[in-house]
């Protein structure tokens, strides 16, 4: 057991250097690296030429620090640890299913379905589950004590977007695994997903206004995402707002929407931001240490 789990960590560990190294040194239009990069500078470009809030400056606070997090948390920390401890929880976990006698998780079959149609119903069914992932977040303290580095941004701008602690990533995967894998997902187009949800994540946090219409009811935007990280919460939303991640609909149907006016200009953070880490290293162990629980009806 122990020599079989050494060798897929080592196998895990050699197989995605060799890929970060292929997505780094040859771009093409699968290569996930590159459309980071360029949705990314598209965000810069769009909040450089439109701003919504004309008096922050082009390079907000912590904007480096919120840059660096876009590719320690898409790309480092799946070389430093994530990638292979997922690779060996997976098997541990296929493992112990065999041995109750199940060897095939999928309860609903849709191989067979056209491949737009499983790429909308992943979207839909993976943006659910992120909307519940990211409530409990906010409503169990230990959970918040990692979420608050989200929060603790100031300024927003797009490259807030992937400023989370590491342990987010584990929470979400784990949580997501079961439900997806239930469904029987399999295909390989699942960077289009990924790309749009990348997108639409960017505009959330941007520091832009571009009108959604009627489309402002479905999908996620930054006047209505600068609420979920407001410093002072309503009553009646103690333990926070819209936490939709791409689709805004489920704050809609779940009474969890809350827009009282454009925000523009609204405090950000909670309320011991003075007392929270300021650096990257502070912030990777934060959440570890015992403290009086602070949730975020505390802010």
């Amino acid at each position: 057991m122990l020599t079989e789990s050494l060798q897929i960590l080592q196998e895990a560990y050699s197989g995605y250097w060799q890929f970060l190294i292929k997505e780094i040194s040859q771009p093409n239009w699968g290569n996930y690296f590159y459309w980071l990069l360029s949705i990314s500078l598209f965000f810069f470009m769009m909040e450089t030429l439109r701003p919504w809030r004309s008096e922050q400056a082009k390079f907000r606070k912590d904007f480096w620090l919120d840059a660096f997090y876009m590719f320690f948390n898409f790309f480092l920390f799946s070389l430093i640890i994530y990638h292979a401890a997922s690779e060996l929880i997976v098997t541990w976990f296929q493992e112990l299913l065999g041995t109750v006698g199940l060897t095939n998780l999928v309860a609903i079959e849709i191989s067979s379905w056209a491949v737009w149609i499983q790429l909308l119903a992943l979207f839909i069914v993976r943006d659910f589950i992120h909307w519940n992932v990211h409530r409990l977040l906010h409503r169990v303290p230990w959970l918040w004590e990692f979420h608050k580095v989200h929060h603790s941004v100031e300024q927003m701008g797009f490259a807030a977007h992937l400023r989370y602690h590491w342990m987010e990533n584990i929470i979400y995967k784990i949580l997501e695994y079961l439900p997806l894998a239930l469904i029987g997902f399999g295909i390989n187009e699942f960077i289009i997903v990924h790309i749009i949800t990348i997108i639409i994540g960017h505009f959330n946090h941007s520091n832009l206004r571009i009108p959604l219409g009627p489309f402002k009811y479905i999908f996620n935007n930054p006047q209505m995402h600068i609420w979920h990280h407001a410093r002072k919460l309503p009553h009646k939303h103690r333990y926070g707002m819209n936490f939709g991640l791409s689709l805004s609909i489920w704050d809609y149907l779940f009474f969890t929407a809350y827009i009282p006016h454009s925000g523009k200009d609204i405090t950000l953070g909670f309320h011991d931001m003075k007392e929270f880490p300021k650096t990257f290293w502070g912030h990777m162990i934060h959440g570890f240490k015992k403290k009086k629980n602070d949730l975020p009806k505390s802010r």
